[in-house]
């Protein structure tokens, strides 16, 4: 099939967007001002039945929404992970229940993947994860080094781990934007890769170097599906990595801080 049969195939939906739910009623309420705010290119297709896991670049805060659709439209139904406190409020918890949202409890180290991918082994549904774990800081917007745990929780229950890049929502919605710019029919791209294989990972999931190298390489791929949809630009050579900057006390926090190590000397010798 040519890339431009796959741009216009249609996929069929899946046994689980068949079936009522809230994402209709959803749907029915975002389908007409999408089709009014953006235009949509995929590229690829996901697996139409069975658990999966959806990891691509993080460009604006409006990625969840609209990749939610994108998925939608290529025939599954978008699930997040979600704080399990979350799901302790009333209303949103009956909202994230029924919308079958994934609840975690942070601060488990690996724990909560696994606890994620058994869900998802449950219900045979697929979760959209950002690896980078926040906005791109990558001067060019180019995808930087990711955290683990897509890779983690894919390679728990061997669950295919499927890359994407998308290009977009940043002409919409930019990276330190303090608001949205109303545009019409911005094209928004998709580009969905094959499956990676993760293989490797069952001879020990728990061996950090292993893992960190499954997830450079996740993100090297997203990086080369992201730069299909650059053309003429060159993607950096290597991964950029993020570092949180710390901030230098200023003169007052350092003369505070001395006067209080000199009192608290002063109280110990009295």
């Amino acid at each position: 099939m040519s890339e431009e049969q796959t741009k216009r195939t249609k996929p069929r939906g899946s046994g689980e967007r068949s079936k009522p739910s809230i994402f209709w009623l959803i749907y029915l309420m975002v389908a007409p001002l999408f089709s009014i705010l953006f235009k949509y290119e995929i590229r690829g297709k996901l697996p139409q039945n069975g658990p999966f896991v959806l990891a691509g670049n993080h460009l604006s805060e409006l990625d969840p929404v609209v990749i939610g659709y994108g998925v939608w439209r290529m025939g599954r139904i978008p699930r997040f992970m979600a704080k399990d406190s979350l799901f302790r409020v009333p209303v949103l918890k009956w909202l994230l229940n029924a919308s079958g949202q994934i609840p975690v409890k942070r601060g488990r180290g690996g724990g909560e993947a696994v606890e994620a991918a058994e869900r998802l082994m449950e219900t045979g549904g697929g979760v959209i994860i950002y690896p980078e774990g926040t906005l791109t800081r990558e001067p060019q917007l180019w995808p930087m080094r990711g955290k683990s745990g897509a890779v983690r929780l894919a390679a728990a229950h061997n669950i295919p781990l499927v890359p994407f890049a998308h290009w977009g929502t940043q002409a919409v919605y930019g990276r330190y934007a303090k608001r949205p710019t109303l545009r019409f029919r911005t094209p928004i791209v998709i580009n969905v890769g094959e499956p990676m294989d993760l293989g490797e990972l069952e001879l020990d999931a728990k061996d950090r170097h292993i893992v960190q190298e499954a997830s450079d390489r996740l993100m090297e791929r997203i990086v080369e599906l992201q730069a299909e949809l650059r053309p003429g630009e060159t993607p950096p050579e290597e991964l950029y990595i993020h570092h949180v900057a710390k901030l230098e006390p200023t003169a007052e926090q350092k003369e505070q801080t001395e006067q209080a190590t000199q009192t608290e000397s002063t109280e110990r010798h009295d």
